[in-house]
């Protein structure tokens, strides 16, 4: 079934049934995790052109391969006018805000590697390499390694695939054209229409919640975690690790009886990007409000403003394991004994 609307002023949720038809759900407490939508359709002429023609985007599953083949079929390149490879990221938020940069650093490591030349571009939408300033300088150690030309203030609005031909709004409103061989785009995201067209959106379409105990400013008994709050964090899945504990808990109190209930649960901000500055270094960035470092490691262990192998081997093998097997089924991050296979241990 799938969320319809929202009307919080009666306690209740509709939900859309088969053959069009719809139903109501009434609630005591109500919790929104509906994460955000990809926007392909606000870029002119991409959606028809998307994986092929040199454009393509790992936030298309089905697109993934065909990245991985332009960065092999420009590595071949030698030889005559230097290929062209632009990647974009969009305006504020999206999923993972480190993600564009990822796909950049990841190519310009397999072509330097395979020791091809190639025209690289970075187009973002926002006005820095990073919002947090601290892994700035790390990170233009990279961009001036891989030889990329930095393009703030650009974002994405057409894409003309045919004659590979990419056309991007400046800050200051000029329309400018790219041509390219490859063009890796992010889409711009947005919440679901549920929300974003419900009483409990705010004016940027998100569930409008209190930052710190991520509870409805307006409706008491809705709480909201994940991609779709108005909060100021990174969305990042480290982002919603953290949120779901305060959530939990908040909710909780709320049924409990009034003499009980304990203090409520505050959310940090904290968020976390690991970036993957070449293959086999990981920047493991992490932060909160106001972006405050807020390292997990010790700086002896994994200096978290520098490029890293230990994080890159965390990233690679740790996080998918913890990710599927304890966050999933909503075991404590913090709690060995919710693990697997120690709490198999503990029952035989």
């Amino acid at each position: 079934k799938e969320a319809l609307e929202f009307v919080p002023e009666k306690n209740e949720l509709r939900l859309r049934e088969e053959e069009g038809k719809s139903s109501a759900l009434r609630y005591r407490r109500l919790v929104v995790a509906p994460g955000l939508e990809l926007d392909w359709g606000a870029i002119e002429g991409l959606e028809p052109t998307l994986g092929r023609n040199g454009v393509t985007s790992n936030y298309d599953f089905s697109s993934c391969q065909y990245t991985a083949e332009l960065v092999e079929q420009l590595s071949a390149t030698a030889g005559g006018r230097r290929p062209r490879a632009i990647f974009t990221q969009p305006p504020m938020p999206i999923k993972c805000a480190g993600a564009p940069q990822k796909a950049l650093y990841l190519s310009a490591h397999a072509w330097e590697s395979a020791g091809a030349a190639v025209d690289l571009t970075f187009c973002s939408a926002g006005p820095a390499l990073f919002g947090v300033k601290e892994f700035v300088p790390t990170l233009q150690g990279y961009m001036d390694r891989y030889g990329a030309t930095e393009c703030y203030g650009h974002t994405l609005v057409a894409v003309d695939g045919q004659a590979r031909r990419a056309k991007f709004q400046t800050a200051d409103g000029q329309l400018v054209e790219k041509e390219f061989e490859m063009l890796h785009v992010v889409p711009p995201m947005r919440a679901p229409r549920c929300v974003r067209e419900s009483p409990l959106a705010d004016a940027t379409g998100f569930v409008a919640v209190e930052h710190d105990t991520l509870r409805h400013v307006d409706f008491e008994n809705v709480f909201a975690a994940g991609d779709c709050v108005s909060a100021p964090n990174a969305k990042t899945m480290a982002a919603a690790r953290k949120q779901a504990p305060v959530v939990v808990h908040n909710l909780l109190q709320d049924l409990a009886p009034a003499a009980a209930r304990p203090t409520e649960a505050v959310y940090d901000g904290y968020g976390a990007c690991p970036l993957t500055v070449e293959k086999g270094k990981v920047v493991l960035a992490e932060f909160g409000w106001g972006g405050q470092l807020m390292p997990s490691f010790p700086g002896w262990l994994i200096k978290n403003t520098a490029p890293s192998r230990l994080a890159w081997a965390f990233k690679r093998h740790a996080l998918p394991w913890f990710y599927w097997h304890i966050m999933l089924p909503g075991r404590s991050w913090c709690d060995p004994m919710s693990w697997p296979s120690v709490r198999e241990k503990g029952e035989r």
